[in-house]
């Protein structure tokens, strides 16, 4: 871009506005839907927690997000590129389709032609746009609950390593793009709960989610805009430490997790994600009493929204808040999940603890 976007509360407010002033400079990711839009767009509005805001059509594809079919984002790019229009109108036709070079030549088409055409137009090649497409559907469906099985035979991957490098591929950014800096790297981790992804440096952990999380995508692209860097498949000291940790978690063994954090958010959202770890296992706590002890002069909805902003997952125990009235509430990882947890954590409570909530 050739100038930054103003902070994510503006152009909140201009989709609100179904403003135009940020036609092709800015678009919408909404979390709940897992589509992209203009901002303009005049479908009905989603909430600001469900909204992510790029500068290209490539980094919300690239994020999983699919098109709106409403506003069309990419109709005013094909628009000018006739054979941009040509092979998407294809691509919707047919979008589970393992496109390959040979397809294009097939149809008489200059697979070099055809690579830079929508590189030009949208920032990544016909060939990966329709793999990204096939691997946000996989996603979908594994945030609908498919199991990752299905998932990967659905998006055309005949062996769990096959499906495995697909979705790194889905998080990976070329490391060219990270000018330098630090990579950060992510691999999966086996739990009972199905499988974690881990992302860190060499010597932080920056995220740990549960794979059919629904924010994932997102998440990972916001933490390769905040390191400045890329993410790309492989294990680092951190991630071995994790995984460890995780193992003897899981097997109910007494554990301190002791990895080393990056807890990137603001000085509100630390002070949140610092109380929830000094909650001892097997207890819970309220939104309210968190709000108390962090002494917030917000409202409860401030500690609700900072424990969704959470990306390290078990370690930083956002599953050990709970409503008022003893309710489940929200979790991202599932509300089965966080009762898996909490259940479990309970058969790990140190004998002969008890707490004035039990008397």
């Amino acid at each position: 871009m050739l100038f930054d976007l103003p902070n994510d509360e503006i152009l909140y407010d201009a989709l609100l506005a179904r403003s135009s002033d940020y036609e092709g400079q800015a678009f919408v990711c909404v979390k709940s839907t897992g589509i992209f839009c203009r901002l303009s767009c005049p479908a009905r509005k989603p909430k600001r927690e469900n909204t992510l805001f790029f500068d290209s059509i490539a980094a919300c594809i690239n994020s999983g997000f699919r098109p709106c079919q409403r506003c069309r984002p990419l109709a005013q790019v094909s628009g000018k590129e006739p054979l941009v229009d040509q092979l998407l109108k294809l691509l919707d036709r047919d979008p589970d389709r393992r496109w390959t070079e040979d397809d294009l030549v097939r149809r008489g088409l200059d697979p070099s032609t055809v690579r830079r055409a929508f590189k030009r137009s949208l920032g990544l090649t016909f060939l990966d746009l329709a793999r990204q497409r096939r691997m946000g559907e996989a996603a979908r469906q594994l945030s609908a609950g498919a199991s990752v099985i299905a998932a990967q035979v659905d998006a055309g991957y005949e062996s769990p390593s096959g499906f495995r490098a697909a979705f790194a591929r889905l998080i990976d950014a070329a490391p060219v793009k990270a000018q330098g800096r630090e990579l950060l790297f992510a691999d999966w981790i086996d739990t009972p709960l199905g499988p974690m992804v881990a992302v860190a440096d060499q010597t932080h952990l920056h995220l740990l989610e549960f794979h059919d999380r629904k924010a994932l995508p997102a998440e990972l692209e916001r933490l390769k805009q905040t390191a400045r860097s890329a993410v790309v498949p492989g294990r680092t000291p951190p991630i071995e430490q994790i995984d460890a940790e995780l193992k003897a978690y899981f097997a109910g063994q007494p554990v301190e997790f002791l990895t080393p954090l990056a807890l990137d958010g603001s000085a509100f959202e630390r002070q949140v994600w610092a109380r929830l770890m000094q909650i001892p296992i097997g207890e819970t706590r309220s939104y309210s009493d968190i709000a108390r002890e962090v002494a917030t002069i917000g409202t409860v909805r401030a500690v609700a929204r900072a424990n969704g902003a959470n990306r390290i997952a078990i370690v930083v125990p956002c599953h050990r808040c709970i409503g008022a009235d003893g309710s489940l509430t929200g979790y991202g990882g599932g509300l089965e999940r966080k009762q898996w947890l909490l259940r479990h954590e309970g058969k790990m409570r140190p004998v002969g603890l008890f707490t004035e909530e039990m008397r």
